[in-house]
């Protein structure tokens, strides 16, 4: 069965900002840059893999410290008391708030743990040179875009919770080293879905 030529190999690159179609020449010279809105244009994104990859490290280092330790610290008057995701979950379900706790759980637990196996899946797809068809993985590479506009929706719940608490005059609440780590995995794992360009599981299987 023939393979249809590429974008790149007909002479035609894409800007990523507004997706202009413009040709391309290769070799040596200033970098091409797109015609309608100015930005530097590429034929694949720069160190791709190599950034994806750094930023996954990261992120799944920085993934356990986000989990152990704690991301707030709430003081009332009879006490005080440090809180992981996980027991704050685990204290949301005690107190019936049960969709406020599965909320947390998805957004804070679930969502980055998925992010970081499915981009591993998709970095070691390039590693290794998987010639098997890309178009599950690039449905993957697209979930990956989806889940991740629900990264920061258990720190919009925390910002809530907490405004609540101040309203009402109960308790005092305090970030812990935690929420840092957290809001680090977020943000790495946001920049390694970036930094991926998923025309390279074409360009793998191609070969």
């Amino acid at each position: 069965m023939s393979r249809a030529a590429s974008a790149a190999a007909a002479g035609l690159i894409l800007c990523l900002t507004c997706e202009q179609l413009a040709r391309y020449q290769p070799g040596p010279g200033p970098a091409r840059r797109c015609p309608r809105c100015g930005q530097r244009m590429h034929v694949r994104k720069p160190d791709s893999v190599a950034r994806t990859s750094a930023y996954l490290i990261a992120a799944a280092i920085l993934y356990i410290p986000a989990n152990l330790l704690p991301i707030m610290h709430t003081a009332t008057l009879v006490g005080g008391e440090d809180d992981t995701i996980l027991s704050g979950v685990i204290v949301l379900l005690k107190t019936g708030s049960w969709p406020l706790a599965a909320l947390v759980f998805f957004a804070s637990i679930m969502v980055p743990i998925l992010k970081l196996l499915a981009l591993t899946v998709l970095v070691l797809s390039i590693h290794l040179r998987w010639t098997s068809p890309p178009l599950g993985r690039l449905r993957l590479y697209r979930l990956v875009e989806l889940i991740g506009r629900w990264s920061l929706l258990d720190i919009y719940v925390l910002t809530l919770l907490v405004a609540l608490v101040q309203l009402r005059a109960l308790a005092t609440v305090e970030p812990r080293p935690g929420a840092l780590a957290f809001a680090a995995v977020v943000v790495l794992t946001l920049f390694a879905a970036r930094s991926f360009d998923p025309r390279l599981l074409w360009d793998v299987s191609s070969k």
